[in-house]
């Protein structure tokens, strides 16, 4: 008698915990990046009255008879199945849309969540803004001028320096990949202002100094008289610049000095594209490979040299590669343009934004048109996602049965990727919910049943003396 009311009791304990589970997956229904818990039941020890028995000649086999002592919890599951995601056009909300968890460091503990509402905190540090848990990553080294992220070390916390100065670059090359209209006629000795206008193709471009001041780069061409497939550019740098720039140009490894010549020819074969250039000084370029004319001219402002010369800026002018058309000068019987002509030089500028893309980097976008990689976000995974224990804060941290951590980039082994301004939303099921609660409430009850069922044939007992 006494095994029914425990076996009712162990029912009521373990259908009310169920019951707090359900509580608390409705509780965060709206919880970002929340993942709802199961509970699974199981039967416990069993009161043996009677052994089986093997079949004999005469009988044959006898079942076991067992009477069970109630139910206990098997498990209480973290169910991992994505959640919906939620646009919120927010630049620093994340979501993963696949495997995976944001890492966070609280203090120098390591914890990890699917709750992506991060923001930048004063000094640029990228946090969760409810509790101030650094989000986890690798910041962008510069290398040989090009910043990498090196996603072999330890992550570390991810700073956007919104403000920060983007120092100003001297330009080095400028690609010059026009088109010199065949048709465009030379010049006539004693011509009028008209026919050198009609004769003349100029183009220019926007070129930095050191300081991040713009200059112009003025280039004229003209049809070598007499030829077919020549001409001749005059290469000015700030040709509307009261103090002159003493602009040079040549070929070699040296920057070609104030006073040298400004004017080379370019020559093109039959099909209309580079065949060779010839400096002032009449050094020719290789018959194959790059041609590369180096441009040499006085920066203003400048602290002068040793010997009292101003200081001098040296540039590259690509005109492509011999025998080259899609991004090398040409001459065809189209009308000329310099619509390909791009320079790597620019201004000083400050960080105005940044974005994230899917696999988690980080780009910076400055005031002076430039971009740069900032850093990049890290994502883990584990061998046994269900083994994590839950830390509070929507955080999880390792369990002795989730595996240690694999901690990486986006999008790789397995991981799933990143989604910008967006969250993901709670993966609790309402009406999944309510259809438990039912389930749940319904176990009580019979459960209590059985107690007050159990309580009065004990009182049955009592009462058989009187």
């Amino acid at each position: 008698m006494m095994r029914s009311l425990f076996s009712g009791v162990s029912g009521l304990q373990n259908h009310q915990t169920r019951m707090d589970v359900i509580g608390n997956n409705i509780a965060n229904i709206n919880t970002t990046g929340f993942k709802r818990n199961r509970v699974n039941f199981q039967d416990i020890l069993y009161q043996q009255l009677q052994g089986a028995a093997r079949p004999t000649e005469d009988l044959g086999g006898v079942n076991p008879k067992e009477v069970g002592l109630g139910m206990s919890i098997a498990s209480i599951d973290t169910i991992h199945i994505q959640g919906s995601f939620q646009t919120t056009g927010v630049g620093t909300d994340l979501a993963i849309s696949g495997t995976g968890f944001f890492v966070l460091d609280d203090a120098g503990r390591q914890l990890f969540t699917r709750a992506g509402a991060f923001s930048i905190d004063e000094e640029g540090v990228l946090v969760n803004p409810a509790n101030g848990m650094k989000v986890q990553g690798w910041m962008a080294r510069n290398i040989a001028g090009t910043q990498v992220v090196d996603v072999s070390r330890q992550v570390e916390e991810l700073v956007i320096p919104v403000g920060a100065k983007d120092p100003a670059r001297a330009t080095t090359t400028v690609n010059f990949a026009c088109n010199l209209d065949k048709r465009i006629p030379e010049i006539p000795e004693g011509a009028s202002e008209l026919q050198i206008r009609q004769g003349t193709w100029s183009t220019s471009i926007e070129v930095f100094d050191s300081f991040g001041e713009e200059h112009i780069l003025q280039v004229e061409f003209t049809r070598v008289p007499g030829t077919n497939n020549s001409w001749n550019a005059q290469v000015i740098v700030d040709p509307e610049n009261e103090a002159p720039t003493n602009t040079a140009i040549g070929f070699g490894e040296e920057a070609p000095a104030a006073g040298g010549p400004t004017v080379f020819t370019v020559n093109f074969s039959n099909d209309g594209t580079l065949l060779s250039a010839e400096d002032g000084a009449g050094n020719l370029s290789g018959a194959a490979g790059e041609v590369l004319m180096n441009v040499a001219f006085d920066v203003q402002g400048a602290t002068p040299g040793e010997d009292g010369a101003p200081t001098r800026q040296e540039f590259a002018l690509r005109l492509g590669q011999v025998g080259g058309y899609t991004s090398s000068i040409t001459q065809y019987a189209e009308q000329s343009s310099s619509k390909a002509v791009v320079q790597d030089g620019y201004t000083m500028g400050y960080l105005d934004n940044f974005k994230i893309d899917s696999s988690g980097v980080i780009t910076g976008i400055f005031s002076n048109g430039n971009t740069r990689m900032l850093g990049q976000v890290a994502i883990a995974s584990f061998p046994n996602q269900g083994g994590l224990e839950k830390a509070g804060d929507n955080t999880f941290r390792v369990s002795n049965n989730s595996g240690p951590a694999n901690i990486g980039p986006s999008g790789i082994a397995g991981k799933g990727e990143i989604v910008a301004g967006a969250l993901e939303m709670s993966n609790v099921d309402m009406a999944d919910q309510f259809t438990d609660m039912i389930v749940t409430q319904r176990g009580f009850q019979a459960n209590s049943r059985t107690i007050q069922t159990a309580d009065q044939l004990l009182q049955e007992l009592l009462t058989l003396k009187r």
